[in-house]
């Protein structure tokens, strides 16, 4: 698995932390995937797709600066899970 720059490893750190973060900043979390070698693309519906090794996720661009809801946190743990990374 490819190095991540120190910030973007803190954010991915908080991603998969228990018991879930609720203060994951949105910009840093499109930066730690644009970091990993991730397509990222907005599409016209405030969302945000993401491709990365094969898999595919749209997610929506949450209502203030965090990410805020707890099954969106989830998602995209889920969604880096399947796509091979982790925290370690």
């Amino acid at each position: 698995q490819m190095s991540l720059h120190h910030k973007s490893q803190k954010t991915l750190d908080a991603l998969f932390a228990h018991p879930i973060s609720m203060n994951i900043e949105y910009s840093k979390v499109v930066h730690m995937f644009e970091e990993l070698g991730a397509e990222v693309e907005e599409t016209k519906k405030n969302h945000l797709k993401v491709k990365l090794n094969g898999h595919e996720m749209t997610f929506a661009h949450p209502h203030h600066k965090n990410v805020d809801d707890k099954n969106q946190v989830v998602a995209i743990r889920d969604f880096l899970k399947d796509c091979g990374i982790s925290p370690e």
